[in-house]
């Protein structure tokens, strides 16, 4: 079996914790840790929708993602996007991957004429960015749902199960899942993989890095991620259950 770099086995997830609540004023808000990768995910509600969906007549509310990374979260500073001027083509690529994931789960009939903002910004980056964002914010998620039930601003909670991502790849022919920088790197074959607490797959993001891959690695990619994102959902619910109230439960 192939030996990595921090001497995980190939189908090896990094230490995984979450820290919930960190930020008092919003609804829910969680620090997620996969490894080095650290992401600030918190959620903000806002008791109105988007003007879209009054001019089209759409009912029930929205949920939106922003994604940054901080300008120290790696070794080299990142200039914030607003020096720019504009957000640059893989941040917007990653915030409309993490919004897609969330609304997967989320009842937006039940969430009701409101705007559930999602912000993810990377204290630390060492790989995996996007998909540590999205596993952190389905539990950020899970806690201001809880929260508008208790409000009673809510008849039912909007969550409808949890939802869990995970980075996978091929490094010297050895199919990998969690990469860190270093292999992320070096992989001939970089793979994204979304899915919920029931196995349903979400999103899957692959392709060859100046290199092609058989079926046979796309599959075995796909089983190395589905074992990673169980794992995955088994550390949030194992989290939830420190709040008061049960985790969501799949209907």
């Amino acid at each position: 079996m192939m030996q990595r770099v921090d001497g995980r086995a190939p189908d090896q997830l990094r230490p995984v914790s979450f820290d919930l609540n960190i930020a008092p004023y919003a609804s829910g808000s969680v620090l997620v840790s996969m490894g080095r990768t650290r992401v600030i995910c918190g959620v903000m509600i806002e008791e109105i929708v988007p003007r879209w969906m009054k001019e089209q007549s759409v009912s029930g509310g929205w949920l939106t993602a922003e994604y940054s990374m901080l300008p120290y979260a790696t070794e080299t500073r990142k200039a914030r996007d607003i020096s720019r001027g504009k957000l640059d083509g893989r941040s917007t690529e990653i915030q409309r991957l993490i919004g897609r994931s969330l609304r997967a789960v989320i009842d937006l009939e039940k969430l009701g004429p409101r705007t559930m903002w999602v912000d993810c910004d990377v204290l630390q980056a060492d790989g995996g960015t996007r998909t540590a964002a999205i596993t952190g914010a389905s539990v950020a998620v899970a806690i201001a749902c809880r929260r508008l039930l208790e409000e009673k601003k809510v008849a039912f909670s909007p969550i409808r199960k949890l939802v869990a991502a995970v980075s996978a790849g091929i490094l010297d022919g050895t199919a990998l899942v969690d990469l860190n920088y270093e292999e992320d790197k070096a992989v001939t074959v970089d793979f994204n993989l979304v899915a919920t607490e029931e196995g349903e797959l979400v999103e899957i993001q692959g392709s060859g890095e100046e290199a092609t891959f058989a079926q046979t690695q796309l599959e075995e990619m796909l089983a190395l991620g589905r074992g990673a994102i169980a794992q995955l959902i088994g550390a949030q619910r194992n989290v939830l259950t420190q709040l008061s109230a049960p985790p969501p439960v799949v209907s």
